[in-house]
């Protein structure tokens, strides 16, 4: 009998005993391909020889140093790197063990700058439907996931959210992408008037949606159009790139493609690439300046925050994305993996979208192609594809409520930067078996 507490108590999971390039392997020697990279973090597949070194070298020197004493050289450094490449003037890294710690940092930076810059009064935070910013406390507030939200909404603090950039589901008849993107963004503007221009401190939004909705980009102009109103009002615009950021959609920070920068951006996941636990909030030199001007501390901290060897997986990894071009490679194989999927679903009867910038990919299923009718919920088709999909040897995220939370399912695919066209078609020929074996028939 297994005593470790499992993320569901009715499932009996093969264990899994080693890792080679995309592929994970189990206690019986089965292979399966990891076309999620679990949830969007091994962007580099599971046995790269220099981030395993990298590690076994870190651990080997120092393996903790608590950041209330000292600092250690790979918490610099790569701190150095991160800022050299961050947009805008993001100066100064925090680092933490996770993203839904990331997102807790920055919604208590925001407070405390507007704090430290004698605005007591500015408390709000506003965010997106059908987001996903964490499983703490404050981060699940922050999240408009209905089913992850639904059994602790007593504990959780009021938080204001908007319409997400979904325009698939939501763009009107008639009405042009760019025209939507504007129409709400602007519903960011309402809330902040509605609530009161001096009390909101923050907006938190995903550049790319990642698992509530599947890969749902924004429109041309829907960032710039939302930079612009918090810049208007004294908003801190925080970024949440913990899933779509560190080059899954083809640029290292997720909101380059917009053209947009943030006060604070929230990073994880692809950042230690499985290899360690880690996450980081950057921070603008204006929120930094006004911390260390004001109380010169900032009232937050974790055990492990800035971790000796899990900073130095993570400079090994952002290394190795730059020096290898995979960055670039994320983009170029996104466009083929996007290429396979349309060709493959494009005319599928049950596909209704697939989108995504590069290797984070969504394919969205539908009753009716037509009225973009979603699936009744009670077939729970995102959990049978997931299985189908499972034994047949490919890891992938589907997941239902891609709508409004209940309604609509859809999969994630977001598979390690590695991957070769062969595994492309490997992916597309297994999610196909997969979906085809669990739609309702007739």
């Amino acid at each position: 009998m297994s005593h470790v507490f499992p993320r569901h108590t009715k499932a009996q999971l093969p264990t899994a005993v080693a890792g080679d390039g995309c592929y994970l392997i189990d206690a019986d020697g089965k292979r399966y391909f990891d076309g999620s990279g679990g949830a969007a973090v091994s962007c580099l597949g599971h046995s790269d020889a220099g981030v395993i070194r990298a590690v076994q070298d870190q651990a080997g020197k120092l393996a903790f140093a608590h950041t209330s004493f000292l600092t250690s050289e790979p918490a610099e450094q790569l701190a150095d790197l991160l800022i050299a490449h961050a947009p805008g003037d993001l100066e100064r890294v925090y680092f933490v063990s996770g993203g839904s710690e990331a997102t807790e940092a920055a919604i208590k930076l925001a407070r405390q700058y507007h704090v430290e810059r004698g605005e007591p009064q500015r408390r709000h935070l506003i965010a997106r439907r059908q987001s996903y910013h964490g499983n703490t406390l404050g981060a699940l507030a922050a999240g408009g996931n209905e089913w992850r939200r639904a059994q602790f909404a007593p504990l959780l603090i009021d938080i204001s959210h908007i319409a997400p950039c979904y325009e698939y589901a939501d763009r009107g008849d008639g009405e042009s992408a760019f025209d939507y993107g504007q129409r709400v963004a602007n519903e960011l503007e309402a809330e902040i008037l509605r609530l009161g221009p001096d009390t909101v401190m923050a907006f938190m939004a995903e550049p790319v949606v990642g698992a509530t909705s599947g890969a749902v980009p924004p429109v041309e102009g829907y960032f710039k159009r939302i930079r612009e109103i918090c810049d208007q009002y004294g908003v801190l615009l925080i970024l949440d790139e913990v899933m779509c950021g560190m080059g899954r959609t083809g640029h290292l920070f997720a909101c380059d493609a917009d053209d947009v920068a943030p006060d604070i951006l929230c990073i994880a996941k692809g950042l230690g690439a499985g290899y360690q636990p880690i996450g980081a909030m950057l921070c603008s030199k204006q929120i930094y300046r006004a911390v260390e001007s004001g109380s010169g501390f900032f009232q937050h901290g974790h055990t492990y925050i800035g971790h000796p060897v899990a900073t130095a997986a993570a400079l090994a990894v952002v290394r190795a994305m730059l020096d290898r071009g995979l960055v670039q490679r994320s983009a170029q194989m996104g466009e083929k993996l996007q290429s396979a999927l349309v060709s493959r679903f494009g005319q599928h009867p049950n596909i209704g979208d697939i989108r995504g910038r590069g290797l984070f990919r969504g394919v969205e299923l539908v009753a009716d192609r037509e009225t973009k009718t979603p699936f009744d919920p009670s077939l729970g088709l995102a959990k049978k594809i997931k299985k189908a999909a499972f034994e047949a040897g490919l890891i992938c995220y589907p997941m239902s409520g891609t709508r409004d939370g209940v309604l609509g399912d859809h999969i994630l695919l977001a598979p390690p930067f590695i991957i070769t066209d062969e595994q492309i078609l490997e992916v597309v020929d297994k999610l196909e078996l997969a979906i085809g074996q669990c739609l309702p028939k007739g």
